[in-house]
């Protein structure tokens, strides 16, 4: 089971992928698309061409979790675009689940994380 938490690094690609591909496809893109390393634990999102489909790739230290989200009709209403040079976007915690259920993540309105976490895994 995957635990979404405030401290999550959240990437959101911006463009379409094909969905045919699975984790070692995927993982692929977020090395050479998304100037990522798909083993540093955090979520990577990717959305179908047709928008009618979400998959979440994350690596929990043992593997990977590669999980996908259909609507039964209709197609996801809002998407996170890009600056028109960036192919990512990050996304807090908070958004995403609003992204998953199929809201607009960027009219989410929330407070900060209290205490983000740093690099080093000490909180400030």
């Amino acid at each position: 089971m995957i635990q979404i938490t405030p401290q999550m690094r959240i990437w959101v690609a911006v463009d379409p992928v094909d969905f045919r591909k699975g984790i070692d496809g995927l993982a692929a893109l977020c090395r050479y698309q998304l100037q990522a390393d798909p083993m540093d634990g955090a979520v990577f999102v990717f959305g179908a061409r047709n928008r009618r489909a979400i998959k979440c790739l994350v690596y929990d230290s043992q593997g990977f979790w590669l999980c996908q989200k259909r609507l039964s009709s209709g197609h996801f209403k809002a998407w996170p675009g890009g600056d028109g040079c960036s192919r990512r976007q990050a996304l807090s915690a908070h958004q995403l689940l609003t992204l998953l259920w199929n809201g607009d993540p960027s009219r989410t309105d929330t407070a900060p994380v209290w205490r983000p976490v740093n690099g080093s895994g000490a909180s400030t």
